[in-house]
This record gives structure tokens, sequence and C-alpha cells, in this order.
């Protein structure tokens, strides 16, 4: 039997990577939300889309196509064609990013494209909204957690190892505003869903956390 697995939560708690574990467990696709919002933003910025304006985000959103594809075992962002992947994950975007996936437009047209991606089932993504809004009837829904700092120097070294240099108060500070930003918007607001199981992870590694993870797949009907 093949599930729909949500995972939700705050910003650098590692929803990624358990998503992407968990879909490789148990042969599933990974839809990466974060990134199609990041590609959006990406998109505009590039383009000098004025996101406040809906008329010109309306008619910029009908340009965008959003694909993943995997290359040498990593899932890459592909935006109209082109690998986007590193340069939607810099701090430019970062900071622009919550406030362009607030508004009801692109976040409309990327639930559209996410519900497609999940009509086969057999998917993960994760995401603020995946089990509240994009995939409320979801086998198993999961909401992630951990402390502020601890997912401040996870998304440093993640930033370092891609060779971005980033200041650690600066990523702090992004990280919190987005979590109010995403928790207070009117459309979709980031919460965790009543029937969702809650993981705080600030004390698991990464193995632990899939392992735990992967037996509430089992329990739900998934299938290795």
């Amino acid at each position: 039997m093949s599930i729909i697995i949500a995972v939700d939560g705050h910003s650098s708690c590692g929803k990624s990577t358990l998503a992407k574990g968990l879909a490789k467990q148990l042969h599933y696709l990974y839809g990466d939300s974060g990134a199609m919002y990041r590609a959006v933003t990406l998109y505009f910025l590039n383009n000098m889309v004025n996101y406040h304006d809906l008329d010109a985000v309306t008619q910029a959103l009908e340009k965008i196509k959003i694909r993943f594809k995997r290359i040498e075992g990593q899932n890459t962002t592909f935006l109209n064609d082109e690998n986007v992947e590193r340069e939607i994950r810099t701090m430019r975007v970062s900071e622009h990013v919550s406030p362009v996936s607030t508004i009801p437009v692109v976040r409309r047209a990327m639930v559209k494209q996410q519900q497609i991606m999940g009509q086969k089932r057999g998917i993960v993504m994760d995401g603020r909204d995946i089990g509240t809004v994009v995939f409320p009837d979801a086998e198993l829904k999961i909401y992630l957690t951990a402390d502020p700092d601890v997912r401040t120097s996870r998304r440093h070294l993640e930033l370092a190892a891609k060779g971005i240099d980033a200041d650690w108060n600066d990523i702090k500070h992004n990280l919190l505003e987005r979590d109010r930003i995403d928790s207070t918007r009117f459309d979709s607001p980031l919460r965790q869903a009543e029937d969702a199981v809650v993981i705080d992870n600030t004390l698991l590694s990464e193995e632990e956390q899939l392992e735990l993870a992967l037996r509430f797949a089992l329990e739900r009907g998934a299938k290795m």
C-alpha cells in the first residue's frame, strides 16, 4: 500500500532531510514544497517582479514551471528547465521567500501543482501547510520542531558546506522571522495538524529521527 506522508514544521528543523530519507527508504516520490516557493521567489527577484503588485505576480506565475529531478542521488530543483538548486538556497532568496509564500495566488498555484504530484500517492512532501492544506487526508502527518540555536547551527553548517558564507546571527534572525511570518499569515499558516505526530529532534541524530518516522509510516500502512 502506498500512502501520503506530510512533513511540516519550523525553519531548518530538518524537514527536507527527513522527507528525503523517508522517500528513499520507501521508494516514494519526494516533493520539496519549500524549494518551489524559493524558485518562485528567485524568479521574482531575477525578473524584477514587484511581489506587492498582484497583477504582476499573477502574470509572472503563468511563466513559471517547476520540476524536480534526481542528479547523482540528489533532489534538484529546475525553474523553467534551469538548475537553480544552489541559487534558491542563498540568503538573498531566504530574505524574501516568506513574504512571497504568503501571497494567496502564489500559494494556490503551488498547492495545485503539489496536489497533482500526490494523485498517485506514494509521496513524501515537506513544507509548512502540507498536512493542513495540501494533503489534509494524508495517512501520516509529522510535525518537526527543534531548539532555535540548534536549528541556526544546522543551517549555518548547511550553507558553509555549499560554500556560502553567512553570519550566524543573521541566520537566526532570518529563521525566527520566517517562523513568525509563516505562523501568522492569513492564508495557510504554519500550524500543527490535530492528527500529526510531533518529533522534537533537538537531541536526535538524523538516523534516529528517520528510524522513528519510518516506524510511524509502517504503522500507518506503508510497505518497504
